[in-house]
């Protein structure tokens, strides 16, 4: 028991946390109802999809920062956490293509294609989207034990998936960069992150 209490505590803490943005959301929602334009601004769907996609993108990235701050903080706890953050994220990532699908092409699929099709922005956000699926669906135990090392491999398309979601937004966005120019930056600090561990590996395996 006083090894799971840190865990347990640890991981309310996070979910919480990774909440509070969908809580912010339902007030903003009850504003917008009580009194249109005040919630979600003079176009809801657009601020809901917004909202949900700039926040998918900072729950990308703040699960594939998990591990790295357990490497440098030196906090194996955070590990046990890495799973459920890669679901938030996911969860994050279904809403928006939810709204997306319910209120911009209103469940047609006709649309939902030509878009994917016709717009580099809506397929590098599709494409994400799947490469999250693919990794939601395998991330249990018993598609671990089922897959194997391939599951590390299958679980490494996170790599593509965080660059498309950067194009997904770069592309749609005609003007603002400086909040993308953070996700860049950011996702390049976790890149040379990992790429610092490998060169370490390598070079302490050939000593």
């Amino acid at each position: 028991m006083a090894q799971k209490r840190p865990i347990s505590v640890l991981k309310i803490a996070l979910a919480f946390l990774a909440s509070a943005p969908l809580a912010w959301l339902s007030y903003l929602i009850v504003l917008e109802v009580a009194q249109p334009t005040s919630g979600l601004g003079p176009d809801p769907a657009e601020g809901l999809l917004h909202y949900l996609g700039e926040w998918s993108m900072i729950m990308l990235l703040v699960a594939f920062s998990v591990t790295p701050l357990r490497r440098i903080f030196k906090q194996p706890l955070l590990v046990r956490s890495r799973r459920m953050m890669g679901l938030f994220a996911f969860s994050y990532v279904v809403l928006h293509l939810l709204v997306y699908v319910v209120l911009y092409v209103e469940l047609s699929m006709q649309l939902l294609l030509e878009g994917f099709v016709e717009r580099t922005y809506i397929t590098a956000g599709i494409g994400a989207f799947f490469g999250l699926l693919a990794m939601a669906v395998t991330s249990t135990k018993g598609w671990r034990r089922r897959l194997g090392q391939n599951w590390l491999r299958l679980h490494k398309v996170i790599y593509l998936v965080v660059p498309l979601a950067l194009l997904h937004l770069i592309w749609l966005r005609k003007d603002g960069f400086g909040d993308i120019a953070l996700y860049i930056i950011w996702f390049a600090i976790l890149l040379g992150e990992r790429g610092y561990q490998v060169r370490k590996s390598r070079k302490a395996a050939t000593v």
